[in-house]
């Protein structure tokens, strides 16, 4: 039975409810603020209905291009000058590009050493990369400085993978894109709990846009599995021309992938831009204080909450200072690549160390030093849902749009570049896949977590060392 007060229309005044009769059964319906459900009784059943505010591409555009924090005034040039030679200690490393540019032009036979300068060239410039995407992600909204974040720190995978497949070195590209899809899954998301978890006994994130990230993830692993499926079940009696059939379907599945990028980053930047920010994400639980701080601790405490929270981010850099900082990085990282992707055949001659580990291993770390970077730095702020933007952001971007995207380049460029990759890449990546997601499932993460994630990828290097790498296809070597 309903109570005797009416509610009432706001734009009709009439009543919307009349008291319920004895021969009728009272239906009530509340809606409540937008986003949230609407409830609907009906008799003694509730029924909840879930809704959202329709699409506005001007209100997403505002949330996406509006920081979270104001901004202050920009630095002088001669203050951007100074803030990029003191950004990091890594900037010594600098120093090692002029050496690495000059060993690769004097003493060309000296592989080893032209891929170790030009090794750690690319770390010091990864580094600047990162810098300079913080300081124009602080001027954007969450959401988009995640994608920033990510795009441009698979810059200098995509230049290496690039320029590997222009020279032909297929498995390298192969091993590289994998590797890094690898090394941002176990060993940035890894280091971002595990900072994380120092700090805090629990950390929580957006679950439903981390399982639907993790949906994407095992698309993609599904689209490097099925390749190999199709090989292991077809032999030379059934399909003469495998080789070639394998090669239309990785490219066929290819657009399909880009496609799916497209959407995702429709539904992550405009339709569904809310699940990707902090809003309803439960707050993280720091470590409770030790009872012998006594008052102290307490005063302390105190305090600590009574300091203002800081509205306002001050950048380090003008905005045309950063843009020209991203340019000269980016070429740098190109010119220095080049060299890097040269000496590795000179590099894996010797038979110290395996191509495999080479493309796997050490590129994806020298590539992911900026996003890995910024997302253990962000992980220690309490911003764990960005630093899930970035380390598993950068590995559904490669995942759905640089591995089809260098696909389709080598397609255009007549290079026999396919989805099938070594099947122990693959058995890897989806072991890896299926441990992150067991991993945040929950939505809340601790250091224990993190050092499973690391020491899985700590196991995959062992094995990687000893592990010679395979064409099952044929067709790599191929390549003219």
């Amino acid at each position: 039975m309903f109570p005797e007060s009416v509610e009432e229309s706001t734009e009709s005044r009439q009543p919307l409810f009349q008291p319920a009769s004895s021969s009728a059964v009272g239906t009530r319906v509340e809606v409540g603020q937008p986003g949230f459900s609407k409830r609907t009784n009906t008799g003694n059943n509730v029924n909840r209905t879930p809704t959202r505010t329709s699409f506005n591409l001007q209100r997403a555009k505002t949330s996406l291009l509006t920081p979270t924090k104001s901004i202050g005034p920009a630095p002088s040039f001669l203050q951007s000058i100074k803030s990029i030679v003191m950004a990091s200690w890594l900037n010594l490393l600098l120093v090692c590009i002029p050496v690495s540019w000059a060993l690769n032009f004097a003493m060309k036979d000296q592989h080893t050493l032209v891929f170790v300068f030009s090794f750690l060239s690319i770390i010091p410039l990864a580094k600047l990369l990162a810098f300079a995407t913080d300081e124009l992600s602080i001027r954007v909204g969450q959401t988009l400085a995640g994608l920033l974040n990510a795009t441009l720190g698979n810059a200098v995978e995509l230049i290496v993978a690039i320029i590997a497949l222009t020279q032909c070195k297929l498995h390298i590209v192969q091993s590289s894109l994998v590797g890094s899809i690898l090394s941002n899954l176990l060993l940035v998301l890894g280091m971002c709990f595990f900072a994380g978890g120092l700090r805090f006994s629990e950390q929580g994130f957006s679950a439903v846009a981390t399982q639907l990230n993790s949906s994407l993830l095992t698309l993609s692993v599904i689209a490097v599995l099925l390749p190999a499926a199709f090989h292991m079940n077809v032999t030379g009696s059934t399909d003469s021309d495998e080789g070639q059939d394998i090669l239309k379907v990785s490219h066929g599945v290819a657009l399909i992938l880009l496609f799916i990028y497209a959407s995702y980053l429709f539904f992550q930047l405009y339709s569904h831009a809310t699940l990707y920010t902090d809003d309803g994400v439960p707050p993280s639980i720091p470590y409770p204080k030790r009872k012998a701080e006594g008052a102290e601790s307490q005063v302390g405490g105190d305090l600590e909450q009574s300091k203002p929270v800081e509205d306002e981010e001050t950048p380090q850099m003008s905005l045309y200072t950063t843009i020209a900082l991203l340019v000269i990085v980016t070429i740098l990282v190109a010119v220095t690549a080049e060299w890097l992707v040269d000496s590795i055949d000179g590099l894996t001659a010797t038979g110290v160390i395996q191509e495999e580990f080479v493309g796997i291993i050490l590129l994806p770390i020298v590539g992911n030093a900026a996003e890995h970077v910024t997302a253990v730095t962000v992980s220690v702020k309490d911003k764990l849902t960005l630093s899930l933007g970035v380390a598993v952001g950068s590995s559904i971007q490669i995942a759905l749009f640089v591995i089809p995207f260098i696909i389709t380049l080598g397609w255009i460029l007549g290079k026999p570049l396919t989805l099938l990759f070594d099947p122990y890449e693959s058995i890897t990546l989806f072991l890896a896949v299926l441990t992150v997601n067991y991993c945040v499932q929950d939505g809340k993460s601790n250091w224990l977590e993190g050092m499973i994630l690391m020491c899985l990828y700590v196991i995959l290097c062992v094995t990687f060392w000893y592990y010679p790498g395979s064409d099952p296809s044929g067709l790599l070597n191929t390549c003219t």
